[in-house]
């Protein structure tokens, strides 16, 4: 908005149908032609076409959403952002997107609600400990922050935590990286859409993208549910949808889609001001602003494209927490739901061309989509943007599919292989 309101004005707004508000952005009809097309309107498709438009000077973009702005995984997940990778190249991506995070809402002027509470990873053995020692060592030489918690640093950090010495795992320490934390999802959506469009982006919703135009071994457009739009360069950056563009485009991704599933309980006093995860358990949790919980694990191991929860896992993961912190037995859930997540064969990112001409991918996340917005966007941008790879991208083009040459990164992905 660009007029300042008071509380007042707020409730007279409510009740009039909110008449004179300006629209945070344009809802524009699209052009026959842009430079250049980015399908997907979650967080990185946004980022992207910001950056684009910022960076490189590039106005004439178009973000394509077939639904409405940060309506798949962007809206659909616990909001976890941490850098605390294993491999270098993970380590540069990841802490590239939380040094932006730590600068965001004041580039966009936009409150994306970054809490830099510290991310906890509990630590239920003596072995485990020597191996977050090297997990530590190995994130401080790739330039991102750890520190190590014996069982007192824990407990002095989050007291509700289990600590019998009688528990199925007692915990024994933590690996806590001080600068993660959780952001507010749709803010970061409509904070990147504001500045996207303010910089001339147009952002057009509820237009799906059912088929690929190729001519000449090149992709030059696409049809839409608004007919046909042309372009010099696309980008797509559709998370667990990426498959099925690359079908409609006649190439391979190696991807496997999943549902990823999420809770919140109802809202609680403060009880925990860090967020904590256990893969003894399966489980992690956090408290939003609004007191409410916010609860996952791991994946449900079975395809599929239902943004839904199901029992099997809401057993799973609950029955976890509940061990994890036995004084959360009695909080009751008010909605659970799951976003779709694209993995590949060793749990990292692809950024790079698709092998089809003129068509460049963002997706492969996994379970980190959103704490990489920032980051996957920059660099995207830059690639679409040069057709060369920033320095930090370069290790995650497909190529190394073939290449062997992989950045397993299945255990800080929170992904049991």
């Amino acid at each position: 908005m660009s007029n300042t309101y008071s509380a007042f004005s707020l409730f007279k707004q409510a009740f009039r149908g909110h008449q004179g508000w300006q629209p945070v952005w344009r809802n524009p009809e699209p052009k026959p032609e842009y430079d250049i097309i980015i399908i997907g309107g979650g967080g990185h498709g946004l980022a992207t076409a910001y950056y684009l438009a910022k960076n490189h000077g590039i106005k004439n973009i178009a973000v394509l959403e077939k639904g409405w702005l940060g309506g798949g995984n962007t809206g659909r997940n616990t909001t976890v952002i941490r850098s605390n990778y294993f491999y270098p190249e993970s380590c540069a991506l990841y802490d590239l997107s939380v040094r932006l995070y730590e600068n965001l809402s004041r580039e966009l002027n936009y409150n994306v609600m970054f809490s830099q509470r510290g991310m906890m990873v509990l630590i239920h053995s003596e072995a485990e400990m020597e191996m977050a020692v090297r997990g530590i060592n190995a994130m401080k030489l790739g330039g991102t922050d750890a520190q190590l918690l014996d069982a007192d640093g824990v407990k002095k950090r989050a007291p509700i935590l289990n600590f019998r010495q009688d528990a199925r795992f007692p915990i024994h320490g933590a690996l806590i990286q001080e600068r993660g934390g959780t952001g507010r999802h749709d803010a970061v959506a409509w904070g990147y859409a504001r500045a996207a469009d303010r910089l001339g982006v147009d952002i057009i919703q509820n237009c799906e993208v059912t088929g690929v135009i190729v001519e000449g071994g090149r992709v030059t457009g696409v049809e839409t549910s608004l007919g046909k739009i042309r372009a010099s360069r696309f980008g797509a950056a559709i998370a667990g949808h990426s498959s099925v563009l690359a079908e409609m485009a006649g190439y391979d991704l190696p991807i496997q889609s999943y549902a990823l599933q999420a809770f919140v309980s109802e809202p609680l006093k403060p009880v925990i001001d860090v967020v904590a995860f256990t893969a003894a358990y399966g489980a992690y949790f956090s408290q939003s602003d609004k007191g409410g919980l916010v609860m996952g694990g791991g994946l449900d191991r079975v395809p599929s494209y239902g943004q839904r929860g199901n029992m099997p896992m809401q057993e799973a993961v609950l029955s976890g927490l509940i061990e994890f912190a036995p004084a959360l037995a009695k909080v009751k859930i008010l909605r659970q739901w799951a976003g779709i997540v694209d993995v590949t064969p060793d749990s990292s990112p692809v950024i790079g061309p698709s092998g089809i001409d003129g068509l460049y991918l963002n997706c492969g996340w996994g379970t980190g989509g959103f704490k990489a917005i920032p980051a996957g966007g920059y660099l995207f941008a830059h690639l679409l943007a040069t057709g060369d790879h920033h320095e930090i991208s370069r290790p995650f083009d497909p190529d190394r599919f073939k290449t062997a040459r992989l950045i397993d990164e299945g255990a800080a992905s929170g992904i049991a292989h």
